[in-house]
């Protein structure tokens, strides 16, 4: 899935990471955000939606902000532990204004 810049939650402009989904999109479909206007932002984080909640998660699986359902959290947190590499990288990426590459999703 190719990276597209859209408007993000809360009208900041934001890079569309890669949608994260197990076999059933309807069922554990969860889009993964990251933003590339937060600069000033000491933790590296990405943001998650799912079922109409909202999120924001540090690359270590911590919850900065918000809430998911337990089960989207802990599917949000294995994948971040499995790609926390590609996610500082394209925390970096953001903060030098850079396009984002896009992460698969759980194997």
């Amino acid at each position: 899935m190719a990276m597209s810049a859209q408007q993000g939650a809360y009208g900041r402009r934001c890079r569309k990471l890669r949608s994260c989904h197990a076999a059933d999109k309807r069922i554990y479909g969860v889009v993964i955000y990251m933003y590339w206007n937060e600069r000033d932002h000491p933790v590296a984080h990405f943001h998650a939606y799912h079922a109409r909640r909202r999120t924001s998660v540090s690359v270590d699986g911590t919850v900065l902000a918000g809430a998911l359902e337990p089960r989207a959290l802990a599917f949000v947190r294995d994948w971040a532990k499995l790609h926390r590499a590609d996610l500082l990288a394209n925390w970096e990426r953001a903060r030098r204004n850079e396009p984002l590459l896009a992460i698969p999703p759980l194997p």
